[in-house]
């Protein structure tokens, strides 16, 4: 789960990371107001999902209150466009005002989760600011990168060969080292999947400052934060994920067309390959998991058809706790009910397939079913292709 700039950064200065004083608005006279206070010089951050909001215009910076509010009305309402939101933009909502800061420096600092290591890898980059993707594209050396074993935690060496590669003064190394302490400490202690400062800055004064912020929180352990799931903005989620969520479902929209229904994670991942292997173009990623019922299979195929982009219905499951007759049985549900008129290639394994797959055809609907994954995609891709093309589908049995 992702979460603002404004509340990533309440969390970390709760762990005595500094931060710019600044106050989160959602009207241009809230905006002066806030300039105002703030001394008159300020900057205006949009908060939305999305990185790239500098290069899209969505940060500013303002030398009175007058002039803050004017950029306030401009961008509050506007649907900010940058290259992580696709072409329909983010709706802006809200803006952070926050004090103009004199920056000498711009650092890098963040914690993620490395998943081949099985374990936490923080870094350190003296180079930080809009371009870091790039930097560190191109030159990898340029960041430094520890892997914490969870079960020795962060130790002091660790903290000193990261504090090393910012090449700071001696006067701000022990601030630079309890920051980088801090920033372990939030991702470890708020589940986090992702922490990160960019940039980390050096004021001309001496100071340390997380100008910008970000903070993403593994979804399976919001159970133990329900002060944090209370900060997701479901304004941020495309309408279809945050519907499918309401049922246990876990859905990402592509841009494909061929929608895809798989129990389990791996098999889904496998199964969006094989479509592109094919020539084709997934249009979701959707794990109905391994204990789905009748009535989730039924949402969860209401969710695929409501994406105007998906031409034809991809089913592939391997029954295991998800018996394959329960399956099919969904399956013949949510088409009746639905009145879903698109094909719908079904590819089924393991237990009580036979009883599945006689369940389909004695349904008297037109289901595609397969023999193996090859085949199921192949047909998928050829259906999705025919409707694109407007021609009359031909089942393929």
């Amino acid at each position: 789960m992702k979460i603002h700039e404004f509340q990533a950064k309440a969390i970390l200065n709760a762990y005595g990371v500094p931060v710019p004083r600044g106050e989160v608005v959602t009207t241009p006279a809230d905006a002066r107001r806030a300039a105002e206070r703030l001394g008159g010089a300020v900057v205006l951050k949009a908060q939305i999902h999305a990185g790239g909001r500098g290069k899209a215009g969505g940060i500013a910076q303002a030398s009175s209150p007058q002039e803050a509010e004017r950029f306030a009305e401009r961008l509050i309402g506007a649907r900010l466009v940058t290259h992580q939101t696709g072409p329909d933009g983010r709706l802006v909502k809200r803006i952070l005002v926050e004090e103009q800061v004199p920056v000498s420096r711009e650092l890098y600092a963040g914690v993620v989760l490395d998943h081949r290591a099985a374990r936490p890898v923080i870094m350190a980059g003296a180079i930080g600011g809009m371009e870091i993707e790039e930097v560190a594209a191109k030159d990898p050396e340029s960041l430094t990168r520890v892997a914490v074993d969870p079960a020795l935690q962060l130790q002091p060496f660790h903290v000193r060969r990261l504090v090393s590669r910012f090449a700071l003064s001696p006067s701000i190394q022990r601030a630079a080292a309890g920051l980088l302490s801090a920033l372990y400490r939030v991702f470890q202690e708020q589940d986090s999947s992702l922490a990160e400062i960019n940039p980390l800055v050096v004021t001309t004064d001496g100071r340390l400052l997380a100008l910008d912020a970000k903070l993403n929180v593994d979804d399976n352990a919001l159970f133990r934060h329900p002060e944090l799931a209370a900060l997701r903005d479901p304004d941020e989620e495309l309408p279809l994920e945050v519907e499918a969520s309401r049922f246990g479902l876990n859905y990402i929209k592509l841009s494909g067309n061929v929608g895809c229904m798989v129990n389990g994670a791996g098999l889904a991942m496998a199964t969006m390959d094989l479509v592109k292997c094919v020539g084709g173009e997934p249009a979701n990623f959707l794990d109905v998991g391994g204990g789905a019922s009748a009535e989730q299979i039924e949402q969860a195929f209401r969710i695929l058809i409501s994406d105007r982009s998906v031409r034809v219905v991809f089913i592939n499951i391997f029954g295991g706790i998800l018996r394959c007759e329960r399956l099919a049985e969904g399956v013949i549900r949510a088409v009746r009910s639905l009145g879903v008129t698109l094909p719908i290639v079904v590819r089924m394994e393991g237990t009580n397939v036979d009883q599945g797959m006689r369940m389909l055809t004695e349904s008297g609907l037109n289901f595609i079913t397969a023999k193996g994954m090859q085949d199921a995609a192949e047909k998928a891709v050829n259906a999705a292709r025919q409707a694109v093309q407007g021609s009359t589908f031909k089942v393929q049995r």
